[in-house]
């Protein structure tokens, strides 16, 4: 009964912790991940920066392409890096909040929650003014008490349904294969114009591969939308 009860115990404790960082699970609060599955839309999301090079060539990507995007921007590098997160807001695209520092947040209490959102929120306003209310957590990682913070706050959080893993990627190659293995229609992808360790992160595979995959997106028939865009789009449908 003892070893019964024991390996229920930490049964219960490993699901716990798969469900502070799944990207779709929706057990600890109410995240958004994507639209229908039967929408043509795909949103295009990337985290840690503003990163210089990288976000600004992103950006050259973005424009040729007519595609608009959402960014999911760290305070301190905001605070670093200005002019290149004004960049982005006046190419047309979308910014939100990925915390100041970027810690896990399974790990944290709640007066932290609250002040790395806070301070992230604060270094947005001073250098873009008006931005949207998403946040997204570093890492993926978030419990019931940070979710909540998090709302009291008045920002929605925004997970994703389909990663290009290009954190480590060996090429863009790679990027391209993840996400084009993974899309079925509705999709927030997850991609990183920066790196959360330092700025001037490498993401030249990133780069390259956003560019083919818009193309191929586009040849198949889909919409490369803003976060705001698919969830106004989804409570559409869901309103009717």
């Amino acid at each position: 009964m003892l070893a019964l009860m024991a390996g229920t115990s930490v049964a219960a404790a490993v699901a716990a912790g798969y469900h502070t960082m799944a990207p779709r699970s929706q057990l600890y609060g109410h995240t958004f991940v994507g639209g229908g599955r039967d929408s043509r839309q795909l949103a295009l999301t990337f985290d840690d920066g503003p990163n210089d090079p990288w976000t600004p060539r992103l950006l050259e990507v973005l424009e040729r392409r007519q595609v608009r995007a959402t960014f999911f921007m760290i305070g301190d590098f905001v605070r670093q890096k200005p002019a290149i997160a004004r960049q982005v807001v006046e190419a047309g695209h979308v910014v939100g909040n990925h915390t100041f520092s970027h810690p896990n947040l399974i790990f944290a209490d709640v007066a932290t929650v609250e002040r790395q959102v806070s301070e992230c929120e604060r270094a947005l306003t001073d250098a873009i003014g008006d931005h949207s209310r998403l946040f997204r957590p570093p890492f993926g990682g978030r419990t019931p008490m940070a979710l909540r913070a998090i709302q009291r706050q008045g920002l929605d959080t925004v997970m994703w349904r389909v990663s290009g893993f290009d954190w480590n990627a060996k090429s863009a190659r790679q990027i391209e294969q993840k996400i084009v293995a993974g899309v079925r229609g509705g999709d927030v992808i997850l991609l990183h114009d920066g790196g959360h360790r330092h700025m001037g992160a490498d993401r030249s595979c990133t780069v390259t591969a956003v560019d083919h995959l818009i193309a191929w997106g586009q040849e198949q028939g889909y919409n490369f939308v803003t976060v705001p865009e698919m969830m106004s789009h989804d409570r559409r449908l869901t309103a009717k």
